[in-house]
């Protein structure tokens, strides 16, 4: 998984230009420079920083850096940059790779250490002929940043023979498959999510599965297992990445996109933790920092699609929990069967906020248990709110690279093995095969990438396919994982 600014110029004129932040990245002194109309590019030059980076001989974390345009129609468009790393210039002490689609770039820590990071002067070329940008066009600038964390390459470890690890069970003849060990997994070796009277096949285990139905073929070569390298979201979409992202729609794609309606939480004051307010014009939040509750599948896949990034499998859900570590019976995202739920919030919650209750390393059973401090009640606390730079994996309460909050929270959105025929395809057709998103929505608001779960006509509007892994705030009690 890829899985979220002012000078003139002569002939391009910068209308206005936007700082972003999402949890505790920012950017921020965004410029354009080194027009070159001869071949129509141009810098995106800024600052970006985050806290409680880190990079070591394993992996590393990093920001999903992509631009956001529109021109004088109003409409905000997805920018292509180069694919080419060295057309970009990288801040000293960092890195700049490119996504092969142009859609966006990965910045990171180019040696290992940890700690907090600025990178000043960080310049993406953009390709504004490309994008139907003139030379003397009026346009109005934003950059994004997402924080995700490299999953590398290896082995999976899967479940034992007696299921103890509770998510579900890969079979076959000879009983139990316990590891993923290449991204192929084709003939005898292959997964097939229909029980057969021969070869293997996917059980689903205790995950919330939303219209589930057995398809009858193996996994082709392209989903992906879990095996191969990955990018993954480090922490869950927050309050003000989402608003962020809901400001840049159109007023038919805002109605569509809309959680605080029906479906949605039928509210525009806070309900259950969600500060989210929109009626029209821009939506607002009052705890940007917290993670976003009452995204459905199609809110997901419509912010990854955005965003130019695609929805993880669970088989990745659970390389990101697990690492190359063999099962722990009954375990949790942080490796063991222990946790402590958070009860007390101490500090106004502005993103300074943390847990006071000793060992508190998941939000879990607050409904029942409503928070006491900061803004009380039951719901979603801030994303990484029990991480910080001298704590541990369980600690944390994070997976084995460095994401958090995989258990509890918020339910954890994947891609299912348990079922691989869409809703508007017939049996065999529509694998999910990992692609992204290209940074448009249909006119609708719907994410619209042809093998993506709940495609429907062309679009994202159901839930065949997908799944939820990892439970949320408002359980007592569940199956680690699921």
């Amino acid at each position: 998984m890829k899985i979220i600014r002012y000078s003139f110029m002569v002939l391009f004129t910068l209308c206005a230009v936007f700082d972003a932040y999402a949890n505790n990245v920012q950017v921020s002194n965004t410029t354009l420079t080194n027009q070159n109309t001869g071949v129509q590019t141009t810098s995106v030059q800024f600052t970006i920083s985050w806290d409680n980076s880190w990079r070591d001989i394993v992996n590393w974390d990093a920001a999903w850096v992509f631009v956001k345009y529109k021109k004088s129609d109003g409409i905000w468009r997805h920018a292509t940059l180069s694919s080419f790393a060295g057309d970009h210039t990288a801040a000293g002490g960092s890195t700049i790779t490119p996504s092969p689609d142009a859609k966006g770039v990965f910045i990171y820590r180019d040696a290992n250490g940890s700690g907090n990071v600025s990178f000043s002067n960080v310049g993406l070329k953009w390709n504004y002929g490309i994008d139907g940008v003139g030379d003397n066009d009026l346009v109005t600038v934003k950059v994004f940043a997402i924080e995700m964390v490299y999953i590398p390459q290896g082995t999976l470890n899967l479940n034992s023979t007696s299921n103890n690890s509770y998510i579900g069970e890969i079979v076959d003849d000879g009983g139990s498959v316990t590891q993923i060990t290449n991204e192929s997994l084709l003939s005898e070796g292959a997964i097939r999510f229909r029980p057969e009277a021969t070869g293997t096949y996917y059980t689903c285990g205790k995950g919330n599965y939303n219209g589930t139905t057995y398809g009858s073929d193996e996994l082709n070569g392209s989903y992906p297992k879990g095996y191969g390298a990955f990018y993954c979201m480090k922490y869950e979409i927050s309050e003000g990445q989402w608003v962020d992202f809901f400001n840049t729609l159109t007023t038919t794609q805002k109605s569509t996109r809309d959680i605080t309606g029906n479906p949605g939480k039928f509210s525009d004051t806070i309900y259950y933790r969600n500060t989210i307010g929109w009626t029209v014009g821009d939506a607002t939040s009052q705890r940007p920092d917290r993670a976003c509750s009452f995204l459905s599948w199609m809110d997901g896949a419509a912010y990854a699609d955005w965003a130019g990034l695609r929805p993880m499998t669970e088989l990745e859900y659970e390389k990101a929990c697990r690492g190359d570590q063999a099962v722990v019976s009954l375990e949790i995202a942080s490796g063991t069967p222990t946790y402590v739920a958070a009860t007390t919030i101490s500090g106004t919650e502005n993103g300074t906020e943390y847990i006071t209750n000793s060992g508190a390393n998941i939000n879990s059973n607050s409904y029942a248990v409503p928070f006491t401090g900061g803004d009380g009640g039951g719901g979603p606390l801030r994303c990484g709110i029990f991480a910080t730079a001298s704590t541990s994996r369980e600690q944390a309460g994070a997976g084995f690279y460095g994401v958090m909050e995989l258990t509890g929270n918020l339910w954890e959105q994947c891609v299912t093995i348990a079922d691989q025929t869409f809703d508007n395809l017939p049996t065999n057709a529509g694998l999910f095969d990992g692609g992204h998103g290209d940074g448009a929505l249909s006119a609708n608001g719907n994410a619209n990438v042809s093998t993506w779960p709940g495609l429907v006509s062309g679009e994202v509007t159901g839930t065949k396919g997908a799944g939820s892994r990892g439970a949320s705030w408002s359980y007592d009690s569940y199956a680690p994982y699921s």
